[in-house]
């Protein structure tokens, strides 16, 4: 099992006090081994197992729990039985309903240490904001970096190569489960498949009362097809009606915004870098996990422009950077990532294969006059780096601690 110190890292300074640990993502991306590492880390500071109190909620075994008043009068009675502070797990608490005022009631009445994990990003949302607002920290937990992935690769095949890795990692994905699958072809696209239809099914058409199924699997393949490209619900709906298939421009957006929250998709917004100002068309939205892409879509490989700037999207969002594109001018700069007073820039390309593509990936840097550190990412394997612009590998710079 992986330690993912980058995220333990960020929970550590958080466990045993009192505000309400939350860890959110996408459906299998490894919050209940968070969960696990986090009980452990609790062994290691001398806390007793017997001061654990979890539950999963997509066992059966604790259908009965699925209600605020179950669970609560089953957490009480656990609690008043352990000596010492109670550590309390609730992995996908979404599944219990008006599970907020039972975890506000848990904080409310005994002196706990509370951890829940869930798929959907409106779980901070609503109701929950008026339990429990200023009372909470959320983590969202991604698939695995490449960084993870090959931790796990390596350690099944010692022998292989970095850009062998990397190659794997382009078609394969980062979800957690892949390396007990030993990564083979036909096994995880078909996991792969099978998660997917479960994010469908369970996390976005159950939770939102989805009639049209077939529409919104047609929006999910626009949205692959398009992983990012600059796009508006009007875009697509002007699609639809090409296929002779009226969709409205409010649906179409409804359906994408369901995908978002339930973390199949992330939407970055345009910046303009000069003005400095958000602007309010045309995101651009990027898959959680480009794996899941090949296994459903397909045609990694053949886009693979677009799969890598979607991977450097991720590790960013990862590395807890706020992302944005940038436009300077005529000119998009793919990514423009802040994270508290630090900045950068990331220009990603395939190949720099001639110096018209040299003079393109670079020159959108030509307005940008701030000292923050600027790149251009590509598969090339000699640095290109000039006039202060850095040029790396991307699978070298996505291994890099810090991009300073």
């Amino acid at each position: 099992m992986i330690k993912r110190e980058a995220y333990m890292s960020r929970i550590r300074p958080f466990i045993g006090n009192e505000l309400i640990k939350v860890l959110t993502g996408i459906r299998r991306s490894g919050k209940s081994v968070m969960l696990e590492l986090i009980r452990q880390e609790l062994l290691e500071q001398g806390v007793s197992g017997s001061q654990f109190v979890k539950f999963n909620f997509e066992d059966m075994s604790n259908a009965r729990l699925c209600t605020a008043e179950a669970l609560r009068e089953e957490v009480l009675g656990r609690v008043a039985a352990i000596n010492g502070k109670p550590y309390l797990f609730f992995d996908e608490i979404q599944e219990v309903n008006e599970w907020e005022k039972c975890i506000n009631s848990f904080r409310v009445e005994s002196n706990c240490d509370i951890y829940v994990t869930g798929s959907n990003a409106r779980l901070l949302s609503g109701e929950l904001a008026t339990y429990l607002g200023g009372r909470y920290v959320e983590f969202v937990v991604y698939p695995f970096s490449f960084e993870e992935f090959t931790e796990l690769y390596f350690a099944g095949f010692p022998n292989a190569q970095k850009a062998e890795a990397f190659t794997r990692f382009l078609t394969i994905g980062g979800m957690p489960y892949l390396s007990n699958l030993r990564y083979e072809d036909d096994p995880s696209h078909i996991y792969l498949r099978d998660l997917f239809n479960s994010i469908v099914l369970k996390d976005i058409v159950k939770r939102n009362k989805i009639r049209d199924v077939d529409l919104l699997e047609r929006i999910i393949n626009y949205v692959f097809s398009n992983t990012g490209t600059t796009f508006s619900a009007s875009s697509i709906s002007k699609y639809f009606k090409s296929e002779n298939r009226a969709v409205a421009p409010e649906t179409t957006l409804n359906y994408i915004n369901y995908c978002v929250d339930a973390y199949l998709f992330h939407k970055v917004r345009r910046q303009d870098v000069q003005g400095k100002k958000l602007l309010a068309v045309n995101e651009k939205y990027y898959v959680a996990d480009h794996g899941i892409r090949e296994a459903v879509f397909g045609g990694n490989m053949k886009d693979v422009n677009l799969i890598l700037e979607n991977i450097v999207c991720m590790e960013l969002l990862r590395r807890g950077y706020k992302v944005s594109v940038g436009k300077a001018g005529e000119k998009e700069i793919d990514f423009v990532c802040e994270k508290k007073k630090d900045k950068l820039y990331i220009q990603v390309s395939y190949l720099l294969a001639s110096e018209e593509t040299i003079r393109r990936e670079f020159g959108v840097y030509e307005s940008v006059r701030d000292n923050f550190p600027k790149y251009v990412v590509s598969l090339d394997e000699l640095d290109m780096s000039r006039e202060g612009i850095k040029h790396k590998n991307i699978r070298d710079f996505l291994l890099m601690s810090n991009w300073d």
